[in-house]
């Protein structure tokens, strides 16, 4: 790694910080624009940065080093002919770095290497060839946002502390709501630190609007309650019942069909078959977009099953709520307007920075009658301003980042047209790879069909299985197809795409793409490099 400016020509007494060399500094803000001669230290860093006294300079210089490194971290997140990763077993970083905290401070230069080496082995997810999660890509405008997030370092609970982040957030959880098609954008809100947190803000409603009583009195008060999701749906539905002490074993698990979409008339037979034992059924999760194959489950039809038994509605769009963005393709959400809640997770297909995730409610005031604590010392009822925009109080954690001021930047930044264009191309780029390997020789589809989202759900079949009968031999051994070439895709550095199991299919690649990015080419590249990473097993 090149040595930062900083790092060139230190000299270190006890006594003091000394001086070992100059250069210029342009500093650069909304009220003055000079260049000044500064001296770089080598110092330790909570001896001679800000607040220290006269650290100005020092604080300047390093924060401008810290800028250099990150900004050659973007560059180079772009450069194709990079790695994804610079792979080493966790052995071996942890034996060849001192990563041990220690009772004296580092200098500076000790700092700043210490973010060299970490960005060093960080894994590129803004590379045009990081496939491996749902949320990919790097975009510049989220990125300045989140700089500027960490530099307010502020909470999300009061106007007080945070007032354009709190207006912020009104605002963009009502646009999000109209997107769903809610009536001027009716209802709440809030983001919250992923998906899986959003799920359960769901849950945590859904229960509170059927028993209210449960706030106070807990499960105990309470008829037995079972929860509705489907078999391909995301783990966090079980997770929240078991956080809620509503307990696993009340989430039953609904059939899908072959392209994993939820089976309605399978729903209403479960529902029933619950009000027969005297269980209460209180929540549908469906799903828009499941994690492994894409799926949007049938909206319209579970929503009069809901209507049907009074159920509350919830959808998990954390995958494929971005699809509301797109004229082409929101037509796979159709019905989402009739659910009472909805998680939608920007930080996925709209690429903004982790995490961006919010949980959209249809009926005002629930979630505040749901959480609400009455905190004294944050919600003061003797404010001088309108205390509906103290929000902390309708929220699960008191501490709450501020997120929404990244997905408000890229916003004003593209308006909903980028997103759109975004978000077209991803899909594009999807069917463009299932297009190229759906009668290649060496690869099978998962499912039949062109996929509703990017996932595209597939086997590399080596050319020693390729003449070979289905048998339980040849199923073992494909199941260890993908995980070894994924290994040596990683050994290598120049992709990463998942796998997994699912059911009784052994391992298969699950390709998604989300960052805007990616072209044919890194398509083209992912293909080949399967074929090479593969050809010998």
């Amino acid at each position: 790694t090149e040595p930062s400016r900083l790092n060139k020509s230190f000299v270190h007494t006890e006594s003091s910080c000394s001086i070992a060399s100059k250069k210029d500094i342009k500093l650069s803000t909304s009220h003055l624009h000079r260049r000044v001669t500064t001296k770089v230290f080598h110092c330790k860093a909570n001896d001679n940065l800000l607040p220290t006294c006269n650290g100005e300079i020092t604080t300047m210089s390093f924060l401008q080093d810290v800028v250099d490194i990150l900004l050659q971290y973007v560059v180079k997140s772009f450069d194709r002919s990079t790695k994804v990763i610079d792979f080493h077993y966790p052995n071996e970083l942890l034996q060849e770095y001192n990563w041990e905290l220690a009772d004296q401070p580092q200098t500076l230069e000790e700092i700043l290497l210490n973010c060299r080496t970490t960005l060093k082995y960080a894994i590129k997810t803004g590379h045009p060839r990081y496939f491996n999660q749902l949320s990919t890509g790097l975009d510049m405008v989220g990125l300045a946002a989140d700089w500027l997030t960490s530099a307010a370092n502020t909470n999300m609970f009061t106007y007080e502390i945070a007032p354009v982040f709190v207006l912020l957030e009104y605002v963009t959880l009502r646009k999000m709501r109209e997107m769903v098609g809610w009536p001027g954008g009716c209802g709440d809100g809030i983001f919250s630190p992923g998906g899986a947190i959003s799920n359960m803000y769901a849950m945590l409603i859904a229960r509170f609007k059927m028993f209210p009583e449960v706030k106070e009195k807990g499960m105990a008060a309470i008829p037995r309650l079972v929860a509705f999701t489907s078999e391909h749906s995301h783990f966090s539905v079980k997770k929240g019942a078991a956080a809620l002490g509503i307990g696993t074993d009340s989430v039953i698990l609904i059939r899908c069909d072959e392209r994993g979409k939820m089976i309605p008339s399978d729903l209403e037979r479960r529902i029933v078959e619950a009000k027969q034992k005297g269980f209460v059924p209180f929540l549908v999760s469906a799903t828009a977009g499941t994690t492994v194959y894409g799926a949007f489950d049938p909206l319209i039809a579970i929503a009069d099953i809901c209507k049907k038994y009074k159920i509350w509605m919830h959808v998990d769009g954390a995958w494929g709520g971005g699809l509301l963005m797109s004229r082409k393709h929101k037509w796979k959400l159709n019905g989402i307007e009739r659910a009472n809640s909805v998680t939608w997770n920007p930080h996925k297909m709209m690429g903004v920075p982790l995490q961006c995730s919010a949980l959209l409610v249809r009926e005002e005031g629930l979630m505040q009658s749901c959480n609400q604590m009455h905190a004294s010392y944050l919600f003061q009822q003797d404010k001088h301003y309108d205390l509906s925009y103290d929000t902390g109080d309708k929220a699960l954690q008191c501490g709450r980042h501020v997120d929404v001021f990244k997905l408000w930047l890229m916003w004003r930044a593209k308006g909903t047209t980028g997103f759109e264009a975004q978000i077209d191309k991803c899909l594009e780029l999807a069917e463009y790879l299932y297009n190229k390997i759906k009668n290649r020789e060496g690869y099978e589809m998962v499912f039949d069909g062109k996929p509703q989202h990017t996932n595209v759900c597939f086997w590399y079949i080596p050319p020693s299985l390729r003449g070979m009968e289905n048998s339980e031999e040849r199923t073992s051994r494909l199941m260890k197809v993908a995980p070894v070439i994924k290994a040596r895709m990683m050994e290598y550095g120049t992709t990463m795409v998942s796998y997994q199991p699912l059911g009784d299919k052994v391992n298969f690649f699950r390709m998604v793409i989300s960052n805007p990015a990616a072209t044919h080419q890194d398509i083209d590249f992912l293909i080949d490099e399967i074929e090479r990473l593969g050809q010998d097993l």
